[in-house]
């Protein structure tokens, strides 16, 4: 049996990535299948990312978190949730956020800067990171992580690919989302 520092994985992001890892199965082969969807998954990440902005669109517990300024956005903020358009500046801004996030899933290399990467996307999501008057709730957090997942695994069982690297992709990311979510979750306790 393996002894796990408990403590250990409150504090020290890498090892609890690494626990993390291990426990699901997060193996060599899954990043290769991540990293080898990229080709396939790149020119419809415009679109996977429209989709989430839809999505979010559609609620206001959603929407009403672009209403503030964003961390790094320096342009003009909307004045109103019902003036908020998909189109808006702020969008587009985060929109560019989020299409850099999942190129990085499927191109970086999974050590230690991407792991400080994952952890700071839940953290951002806090007042912990980015405008403290910007806190995402858990809730809207974990709805966004499932549909994002769906999207994903609606995407990659669209390729076309052989039907076993479909499976190998589809659970190397449902892997990999897990962990993110883990990192997500991590900063809403306490």
């Amino acid at each position: 049996m393996q002894h796990i520092d408990e403590a250990r994985l409150e504090s020290d992001v890498g090892y609890r990535f690494g626990y993390l890892v291990e426990f699901m199965g997060l193996t060599a082969n899954d990043i290769l299948a991540i990293h080898g969807s990229a080709a396939l998954l790149a020119p419809l990440v415009a679109g996977l990312v429209d989709a989430v902005y839809e999505k979010l669109f559609t609620y206001d517990a959603t929407k009403r978190h672009f209403l503030p300024r964003q961390a790094g956005y320096e342009g003009e903020t909307p004045v109103s949730l019902e003036s908020l358009t998909v189109h808006h500046e702020i969008i587009r801004f985060r929109k560019e956020h989020l299409g850099r996030y999942l190129k990085a899933l499927v191109t970086r290399p999974y050590d230690g800067k991407m792991v400080e990467y994952l952890d700071m996307v839940g953290k951002i999501h806090t007042a912990k990171a980015g405008n403290q008057g910007i806190v995402v709730p858990l809730v809207q957090m974990n709805a966004l992580m499932g549909f994002v997942s769906d999207a994903l695994i609606s995407t990659i069982f669209s390729l076309d690919i052989a039907a076993e690297d479909k499976i190998k992709t589809v659970r190397a990311f449902n892997k990999l989302l897990w962990l993110q979510n883990d990192l997500i979750t991590r900063h809403y306790q306490g």
